[in-house]
């Protein structure tokens, strides 16, 4: 019996999709991350916590850079159970020496919330980054995305979101976006290490994987991934890529190369990326 795809066994699909496992050094990787991020906010002019809804996990931090900046959300990964937007400031310096505007999301994480819940709360995020950035001195006309790894997905679920029906604002809200090692068919999730605190249901999997979704913004998007990363991280951009380009959206897939799952953000948010570059020229910077 397969649980997914050619996988057999749990143990097949764990050793796919656990990235931490896979790379030595990640857990010094991933201590770094807060670490980099206490040094940024020394000496960045900053705005924390501010709230976008009503629970206390509802908080973006806000890096201004002047008025009539463009602006760039960054949605966090840790498989949509660990770490904050504060663990990622430090995405925040390459942005503003750009003279870019950062707004990096915070949301509550599994299991204390379902999936659903954080899938909501980065729409909501977003609908407020474009009704309430110009109190920052950013231009919501010039908003890009960003997402890593579980942000991936949730960045991929907010270009399928209908925000003029659901939230009456305009569908093109967002001018370009891109996901870096993301994750976009959620069926295999429940076969692994993941589930127990996942906990997703037959229903969340099939409403929740972008690559089933009906994309409703026709902004540039490119879906990156690190040369260096398991066979399905790959196969999974390489397939949503596909999935929308047949769609009609302007997607472009490539491959970081000899990245693995976490030197593939820093390459995104290095200085002089051609990547972030590229991103920040669909907003006209």
């Amino acid at each position: 019996m397969k649980l997914y795809r050619d996988f057999e066994d749990q143990a097949a699909l764990d050793a796919e999709y656990n990235p931490g496992q896979a790379v030595p050094d990640a857990a010094e990787r991933m201590a770094d991350w807060p670490v980099r991020s206490a040094q940024a906010l020394e000496w960045l002019p900053h705005q924390l916590d501010v709230r976008y809804g009503p629970t206390l996990a509802e908080h973006v931090d806000v890096f201004p850079a002047g008025s009539g900046s463009p602006v760039h959300v960054f949605v966090h990964g840790g498989y949509w159970r660990r770490f904050s937007a504060r663990d990622f400031a430090w995405v925040a310096e390459p942005l503003a020496a750009a003279g870019v505007t950062a707004v990096l999301v915070n949301y509550a994480l599994c299991p204390t919330v379902s999936l659903t819940e954080i899938v909501r709360q980065t729409r909501a995020a977003i609908a407020w980054c474009h009704r309430e950035i110009g109190r920052f001195g950013g231009d919501p006309a010039r908003l890009t995305l960003s997402g890593h790894s579980a942000g991936g997905h949730l960045v991929g679920m907010a270009l399928a979101t209908d925000w003029q029906g659901e939230y009456g604002l305009p569908n093109d809200l967002v001018a370009g976006a891109i996901v870096v090692s993301g994750l976009f068919d959620l069926r295999p999730f429940p076969y692994t290490y993941l589930q127990p605190a996942l906990q997703l249901t037959t229903a969340e999997v099939l409403a929740l994987s972008p690559i089933d979704r009906e994309p409703t913004s026709s902004c540039p998007l490119e879906i990156v991934v690190g040369g260096a990363e398991s066979a399905e991280f790959r196969r999974q951009s390489q397939s949503f890529n596909e999935r929308w380009q047949a769609q009609g959206v302007d997607c472009r897939y490539g491959e970081i190369p000899q990245a693995n799952h976490f030197t593939a953000l820093d390459a995104l948010f290095a200085e002089g990326s051609p990547l972030l570059q590229r991103l920040l020229a669909t907003a006209g910077n």
